[in-house]
């Protein structure tokens, strides 16, 4: 292990060499062992911070504050309401379609419906003076 090694591990998990990754412990025994008043004070640096971050105390809302959170919170709805607006969408859509189909067989049926002759219509069309004449002609 280097010394640099050593120092971003003691900054990183701390003064206690037992908090650092296992794969690390056997190296920094032995450099500990090798350079004792260099580590000791690498060390005792990191145990100074570790001291000073365990007397900060997180900070802690009020206690009511849960439970304003919870109450401000919107409502679950029934789950029956989900599943009603498109339902609704749906039933308007194949009522307007039913209602076209109908419409249109409607004038449909209304369109195709055959007189009873073509003579028929032309005596609709034409006056009875006028048939006359038509007749006249004709023979």
């Amino acid at each position: 292990m280097t010394p640099e090694r050593f120092e971003t591990l003691a900054e990183a998990y701390g003064g206690d060499v037992a908090r650092w990754p296992d794969a690390d412990r056997e190296a920094a025994a032995a450099l500990m062992a090798e350079e004792p008043a260099w580590a000791g004070d690498i060390l005792a640096r990191a145990g100074e911070l570790d001291a000073a971050l365990a007397t900060f105390a997180a900070p802690r809302g009020a206690s009511d504050l849960t439970g304003r959170i919870l109450a401000s919170a919107p409502q679950p709805r029934a789950r029956w309401i989900g599943w009603l607006a498109p339902a609704g969408m749906g039933a308007g859509l194949a009522a307007a379609c039913a209602a076209g189909v109908l419409v249109g067989a409607q004038l449909h049926a209304a369109s195709s419906t055959p007189a009873a002759s073509e003579a028929d219509a032309v005596v609709a069309v034409v006056g009875d003076d006028d048939l006359s004449l038509l007749l006249d002609e004709d023979a």
